[in-house]
């Protein structure tokens, strides 16, 4: 064998032998690293395992939570719907209470205008039937009655009615031949009313 091929032979011997050292190492060292990256590798899975009930806790927490603020959204909903209802109460209350109101003082101004009209009535009743002046004052009479009416104002005369105490203010009694008691059988003075509402009752005369 030359020379060369000595120192061939020598150099391949010498490479594989850093070979070997370098995988026995590699392995020596893979060896040594197991128990760290085994305790890594059981560290994350005992985390992974606490994180399980942990974050089954904070889900019923967060229900909880959504749950009360449902509760607290469906007070506030019934707070305002009560609210609202009554102001919606309050402006129909006000709304009749100044329809009322009108009412009130519409009467009250025509029950001043009454008496007025039973003077002119009077009047008519006594006048001659050939006196000038009682075509004038029954055309006042009539613009009168006519301006009430325009009011809704009517009169009402219940001769021949059964008395009604809320209709009718009973100035006396009379006996009166074939008429059953209680029934109105002579007419004082014109009842008037708005509508419902009664002005001023009827005076009237009732059989006993």
């Amino acid at each position: 064998m030359s020379a060369r091929e000595t120192n061939r032979s020598a150099e391949l011997k010498s490479e594989e032998a850093a070979a070997t050292a370098a995988r026995d190492g590699g392995d020596a060292a893979s060896s040594a690293a197991s128990p760290e990256a085994q305790g890594q590798s059981a560290t994350v899975a005992s985390d992974d395992h606490a994180s399980g009930p942990q974050a089954e806790e904070r889900v019923r927490e967060l229900e909880q939570e959504l749950e009360a603020m449902r509760r607290e959204r469906d007070e506030y909903l019934d707070l305002a719907r009560r609210k609202q209802a009554e102001f919606e109460n309050f402006r129909r209350r006000m709304g009749r209470e100044k329809a009322e109101a009108g009412v009130r003082a519409k009467a009250d101004l025509i029950r001043d205008l009454l008496p007025q009209i039973d003077n002119l009535e009077r009047a008519l009743a006594a006048a001659a039937p050939d006196d000038p002046l009682a075509e004038g004052v029954r055309m006042i009479h009539r613009g009168f009655l006519a301006a009430l009416e325009q009011h809704g104002v009517e009169p009402f005369d219940p001769r021949g009615e059964r008395f009604d105490p809320t209709l009718h203010d009973a100035l006396s009694t009379r006996a009166e031949e074939g008429t059953e008691p209680g029934v109105v059988v002579d007419v004082v003075e014109k009842g008037y009313r708005l509508g419902e509402l009664v002005i001023r009752p009827a005076r009237v005369i009732v059989s006993a």
